[in-house]
């Protein structure tokens, strides 16, 4: 049986279709994971950069079988003990971050 936490809020359920799901293997097989794997979805907001998020993912050396799912399809592979749901918006530290001058900021000249 596996222990899902989701930290998406209702709304967030329908508007964070797609995420990247990986199988943590530093948190497989102990604590909420205890005889089984761990696995990460990093549900994406629709204004997030899906790509930089999977190589951000792709670039953690604990994640493995990294890919792009839809979220509310997901099911999860046997052996799963624990499934973690995160969320991913433009504040991220997967997502690019962009100069915005402080006058266009406030809506000033550029």
């Amino acid at each position: 049986m596996t222990t899902t936490q989701d930290d998406r809020t209702p709304e967030q359920h329908k508007t964070h279709a797609l995420g990247v799901v990986a199988r943590d293997n530093f948190m497989s097989g102990w604590g909420g994971a205890n005889g089984g794997y761990s696995r990460v979805i990093w549900a994406c907001a629709p204004e997030a950069d899906l790509d930089a998020l999977l190589r951000w993912v792709q670039n953690r050396r604990e994640m493995r079988y990294v890919s792009i799912v839809d979220v509310a399809k997901y099911r999860v592979p046997r052996g799963t003990a624990h499934l973690h749901v995160y969320v991913c918006g433009v504040d991220h530290p997967s997502q690019p971050r962009r100069f915005v001058p402080e006058t266009m900021a406030k809506g000033g000249a550029t």
